[in-house]
Formats: C-alpha cells, structure tokens, sequence
C-alpha cells in the first residue's frame, strides 16, 4: 500500500510534463511512445510530401521496430499504395492481404477506394 501511495504521485508527474513542451517533457513523452510510432509517421508525413522513398523506409522500418496491430494496417495501406504507383503490383497486393490479415473488416476511406490505381488492387485482394 506504501509504496502504491508514492508510486501514484510520481506517475501522475510524469503525466502531466509528459505535455510539456520542454525538452523534459519531451523525454518523458517518448517514454510512453508506442514501438515505430515515430517512424510510421515520419513515413506518413513522407508520403504526403511526395517523398515515396523515404516513405518507403520510414514505414518499413516502422513495422520492424513494432506496431500495435492497427498501426500496422495502416502501415501496410501505405505501403501498399506507394507499390501501387510505382507498378509493383505483386508487392501491393501483399501488403493489402497483410493489412487484411491482421484486420478482415479494414476497408479504405471512399477516396482512397476511388483511386484508379489502388483501389481495382484492393478490391481484388479483398473479394478474394
């Protein structure tokens, strides 16, 4: 019970300069940070600007370092797309049927499933 006592004030701290904006709160902050989080959105963040590349690794890397299971669709969604644009059907097809392994309800937002280039892809992987 004592050590209950003090062990729940500290975490309350670090909590609250887990907002912090100083450098400490910052440390504190990455603490708490889910595995990969960082690089998935560096990799989406990548992807948004056009820097397929880059976006490639930073996802990649993401799913390696370890994601919580819908980080990693979502990692495998963009995966897929970047394939897909960049004429690797066969790997955008995997990556579609690995975010719908771990997710057999995961389906893309109505833009995404408009896309000529994704969306055929996806639909067939998903009837599948």
């Amino acid at each position: 019970m004592r050590v209950t006592t003090c062990l729940f004030p500290a975490l309350i701290g670090l909590i609250a300069l887990g907002g912090c904006p100083t450098s400490q709160g910052k440390k504190i902050s990455r603490i708490f940070e889910r595995k990969g989080e960082s690089q998935l959105q560096q990799g989406i963040r990548n992807y948004e600007d056009g820097r397929l590349p880059q976006a490639s690794t930073n996802l990649q890397g993401a799913l390696e370092a370890g994601l919580n299971e819908a980080d990693q669709v979502k990692a495998h969604k963009y995966l897929a797309f970047i394939h897909c644009v960049s004429g690797r059907d066969r790997q955008c097809r995997a990556h579609f049927r690995s975010a719908l392994e771990l997710d057999p309800a995961f389906e893309l937002a109505p833009a995404e499933a408009g896309h000529p280039t994704w969306g055929p892809v996806f639909r067939s992987v998903k009837g599948r």
